[in-house]
């Protein structure tokens, strides 16, 4: 049940989001479930998770600080580049930089986990970074924009709190008392994080469906090069420096899904409406590729187990 769960998660996602364009309606009343959702998700991931883990994590600097520089130095850079490239509107352009300008996004930990990354590094690159946004994306936004954007810093910081910190730490304590459980737990964990990112994107989707229908085809190309662009980047630099394959895993997905959710709120805020949908889009469309590349992730990870365990039995 839970191979088949998570083999079948980005056709799930997938038709989850055609429904939710086609009839936003039926989700949409959902909206205040989102942020629960992403908070259940992360309390199952906390279960497979020890203080032990984050240990390991910090004796690993220079992956956190690949995933960092990549995250905010060519994030943005990619985001230039491909806006003059496909030579978007003034309005799109400034949008598509944003989504470049910000952290990594909490849905970066979900992904991780469903692709048997690294969930430990994931998290702590998601919450470097966000702390990290606060001073970088007004001056990253300033650089390729010519205008300071103000960050709201508390709302970023409530959001990690309350949607990773929070349902993490609750979790770690749940593994600890019930240890005679975990496998209980590593089998149940899964399918609740496949329904509970389905749902979220399902509602994502129907709250952006009039936005969706806005969008040009360019703008749609561009989201989909910078996300696609950042991922293979992560995972080609990790590699360079001789990460092993989770670890580089981890940082491609932390690097190519981005907390476009504030992109999109900062874009509406400071230029309009017609600047957030780049990161309307952006939000929705990592989620599918991100479902897509942990399905193939993992099922490429078991091929080789099972390879190996032939090997082993001749």
């Amino acid at each position: 049940m839970q191979n088949l769960t998570v083999k079948f998660f980005p056709l799930t996602a997938v038709l989850v989001s055609m429904i939710a364009c086609k009839w936003p309606q039926l989700l949409t009343p959902g909206k205040i479930l989102v942020e629960p959702l992403l908070g259940i998700i992360m309390l199952g991931m906390g279960t497979t998770l020890s203080v032990r883990d984050f240990r390991l994590t910090e004796k690993r600097p220079l992956a956190v600080l690949t995933g960092m520089l990549l995250q905010f130095l060519l994030m943005p850079f990619l985001a230039f580049v491909i806006g003059h490239m496909l030579q978007l509107p003034r309005e799109q352009f400034i949008g598509l930089v944003l989504v470049g300008t910000v952290a990594g996004g909490t849905a970066s930990n979900v992904i991780t986990y469903l692709a048997d990354g690294d969930v430990a590094l994931s998290i702590t690159m998601t919450a470097c970074s966000t702390v990290a946004g606060i001073v970088l994306t007004p001056l990253l936004s300033s650089l390729y924009l010519g205008q300071t954007v103000h960050v709201p810093a508390w709302a970023m910081f409530r959001s990690i709190l309350y949607v990773v910190a929070l349902p993490v730490s609750l979790g770690i304590v749940i593994n600890r008392l019930c240890r005679r459980h975990t496998e209980v737990l590593n089998k149940v964990c899964p399918i609740v994080s496949v329904v509970g990112i389905v749902l979220a994107i399902g509602i994502i989707v129907a709250l952006n469906a009039d936005k969706v229908s806005e969008c040009g085809a360019l703008v749609i190309a561009a989201v989909i090069l910078h996300n696609l662009a950042g991922m293979a980047a992560g995972y080609g630099c990790a590699r360079l420096l001789r990460c092993d394959d989770r670890t580089s895993i981890t940082i491609a997905i932390e690097v190519g899904m981005q907390n476009s959710g504030l992109a999109a709120a900062l874009a509406l805020k400071f230029f309009g409406g017609a600047a957030a949908l780049p990161g309307a889009l952006f939000g929705i469309w990592h989620n599918l590729s991100g479902a897509v590349f942990a399905t193939g992730v993992r099922h490429l990870a078991e091929h080789r187990r099972r390879g190996r365990n032939n090997s082993s039995s001749r």
